[in-house]
């Protein structure tokens, strides 16, 4: 791959002429022109980049060199349209990369991230370019609105791409660039080793007490494929790792498995990344300098609906003294009943679970395991779709015919309720090696038009839930099940999207959680559940009663959840509110600012600086916070439905159009305040 960059300066057609064998290089032969799987292989996505980078430049080249005068048709909409070959390959690479790895793979991310880097750099700084843009947008105000915030969107992000700066200050943004772009693969790339790394293996069965039979059986399977039968393997994957903690008496191997997981990166070997955060951060605070902001939160911000980190510092604090008070409430209700037990330690962070959900089923006789039985995956994907259906008409069917990236994936084809074709939606739901941990959606093709035809949608929904065993189905938990709601929610927002831009599918980052979780409220809803929690083997619907308990209980162990969350939202501000760029040690800043905001011993943050991919290694950076200041909004939007009825089509057509549909044509609060006819309310 030393030869890449050569490569690159070859004609594109040359390149598809040496491998006229790559699926990439001709139309997809599939339904709907889906990714063609089945015939991919991991020795054309070079090729495939190499081509795509190729004909990127001389797309843009042609743009550059043209003589006509710069309209928004030769500049602005040529600049949108180009690089489609070059967006399809990486689609569909990266979001391999992230669900269904292997080290080649890897190898290949870590070679071309510079090369992608590079090449961003060279359209973003490419000063002849930018000048016929800045022509187009001095002249946008006889635009219609679509066209002029196509322009401001592109103009703004030249600016913010470094374009106005000198020559010398260009150069070193591009480094940066490159630099930023190879950390944050080996973060993301550390923290699947090491979650892969560790497994707690029990070979004496009292080691397994209070352990439900479910996970009994799925730690059996997982040591059947390490070839240790008779032996039980648990694992960090979090459906292995947190009914362990929740439910095992063994509170020496509770904390084996807790420390592992937080543990991860942290061992000063070749998977740490404390060196890595503490660069990415230093790297980030000069490039925004050099960008004219004080701080990369100060950048960031300035696109979202927060704009400053004052603000959302101001926001945090509003939230967490409350939720310190309830956390050390149900403290005190576990350490009670630590004592009642005869014991006389003192409630660790890997007791919490355990204890937790003692006083759960002690206050409102609710056990979590009651439950998983009316929530077999098959039948919360066909509630989440009853909803989306009851909401907006539209339907989802299976289709067997079109190729996945692995036996675990389904594919379901999006239409409205008069058949009309909306979309394609991958679920792919189960752990595995070659899985990152979490859940998220992916989009495998934006929807837009060009030349008047609609280019629909192709999105994947991922997530790591508890698998079937050889004696039942995947029965999730109520976590699991209001992950699966959100990660669909995301979805709805992909599928739904009715831009004629792709660009303008962009939101701000702390308005992205707000389809995903308003979809959450919904899950749980008496009149919801009654459409999907029936019980695997009887086919009952969830009785009533455990119905009234969960309701009960919905509140219960909120002082911890808020904690665990803001303390790692104060800790990525935090990362992301330097104002030099010297480099920290890692776990000497994060000790800090922990303590600064006062995170009791019993509660560990939720995501360190090691493994907290979310802001090193994804999108988060200074936007962890943005999972609360959605949940204003979705709070705010659901009442609406409230107001009405849970289906009102009134209310969900409105909440479509202004909000799942219509991206970033407008500034989203306008938006907003379009659906709801005010601003939200904090209430």
């Amino acid at each position: 791959m030393r030869q890449l960059v050569g490569l690159v300066l070859l004609s594109w057609n040359l390149l598809l002429a040496q491998d006229s064998g790559n699926p990439f290089f001709r139309p997809y032969p599939t339904p709907f022109q889906t990714p063609p799987f089945d015939q991919i292989q991991e020795e054309h996505y070079v090729p495939a980049f190499q081509a795509g980078i190729a004909k990127n430049v001389e797309e843009i080249q042609a743009i550059v060199n043209t003589t006509a005068k710069p309209t928004f048709e030769n500049t602005v909409e040529a600049v949108e349209f180009s690089g489609e070959l070059l967006s399809q390959v990486r689609a569909v690479f990266f979001n391999l990369s992230s669900a269904h790895t292997n080290s080649h793979m890897q190898q290949i991310a870590r070679e071309m991230a510079p090369l992608l880097s590079r090449h961003r750099d060279d359209i973003l700084l490419n000063d002849r370019l930018f000048q016929r843009i800045k022509i187009v947008y001095r002249q946008r105000q006889n635009l219609p609105l679509e066209k002029r915030r196509l322009v401001e969107e592109h103009y703004k992000d030249f600016v913010r791409a470094g374009a106005d700066l000198n020559a010398n200050a260009k150069e070193e943004l591009r480094h940066i660039n490159q630099r930023l772009s190879v950390l944050s693969l080996q973060f993301g790339d550390n923290v699947l080793k090491e979650d892969n790394n560790f497994y707690l293996t029990v070979t004496d069965r009292s080691d397994l007490a209070g352990l439900p039979d479910n996970v009994i059986s799925a730690a059996a399977e997982a040591a059947h494929e390490r070839r240790l039968d008779g032996q039980w393997i648990f694992t960090l994957h979090k459906p292995s790792l947190l009914p362990f903690l929740q439910y095992s008496e063994k509170r020496s191997l509770r904390q084996k498995m807790f420390e592992a997981y937080i543990e991860r990166c942290n061992h000063d070997n070749e998977f740490d990344n404390k060196q890595n955060a503490s660069e990415v951060a230093a790297l980030r605070v000069r490039k925004a300098n050099l960008l004219g902001s004080k701080t990369h939160a100060d950048f960031i911000l300035a696109e979202n609906m927060a704009k400053t980190p004052a603000k959302v510092y101001s926001f945090l604090d509003k939230i967490w003294h409350p939720a310190l008070a309830r956390a050390r409430r149900e403290i005190q209700d576990m350490q009670a009943l630590i004592h009642k037990e005869g014991q006389t330690f003192t409630l660790a962070p890997w007791d919490w679970w355990y204890y937790s959900e003692k006083v759960k089923k002690a206050k409102y006789d609710l056990d979590e395991e009651q439950l998983r039985p009316y929530f077999k995956l098959e039948n919360v994907i066909e509630g989440v779709f009853t909803v989306a259906n009851r909401l907006y008409g539209i339907t989802l069917t299976e289709r067997k015919d079109i190729p996945a990236y692995h036996p675990d994936v389904k594919v379901f084809e999006v239409k409205e309720g008069d058949g009309t074709h909306i979309g394609i939606l991958f679920t792919d739901y189960f752990p595995r090696a070659s899985k990152r941990g979490g859940a998220w959606m992916n989009e495998l093709r934006s929807a837009y038009r060009k030349n008047g035809k609609k280019i629909t949608p192709v999105v994947c929904n991922v997530g790591n839930f508890s698998k079937p065993t050889a004696d039942q189905p995947s029965l999730l938990s109520l976590d699991e099940v209001s992950t699966l709601f959100h990660e669909f929610g995301h979805a709805l927002h992909g599928l739904l999207s009715d831009v004629p831009y792709e660009k303008l599918s962009n939101v701000p980052q702390d308005l992205v959680e707000l389809p995903s979780q308003i979809m959450e409220n919904w899950a749980f809803e008496p009149e919801v559940l009654r459409l999907y929690a029936r019980h695997y083997q009887t086919d009952e619907p969830i009785p009533p009663a455990l119905v009234e308990k969960m309701e009960k209980a919905k509140q219960f162990n909120q002082g911890f959840i808020t904690v665990e969350y803001l303390s790692a939202s104060y800790l990525d501000m935090d990362w992301h509110t330097l104002a030099d760029s010297v480099r920290r040690d890692a776990a000497l800043f994060e000790k800090s600012a922990l303590a600064r905001i006062g995170l009791m011993p019993e509660i560990a943050v939720r995501y360190r600086t090691p493994y907290f991919r979310h802001i090193f290694a994804g999108g988060y950076s200074a936007g962890y916070y943005s999972y609360i200041w959605a949940e204003v909004l979705d709070t705010d939007a659901f009442a609406a439905f409230q107001k009405t009825s849970l289906f009102d089509k009134k209310t969900a057509q409105a909440f479509r159009k202004h909000v799942l549909s219509s991206g970033g044509i407008q500034e989203a609060m306008t938006l907003y305040k379009k659906f709801r006819g005010r601003e939200p309310r904090i209430e």
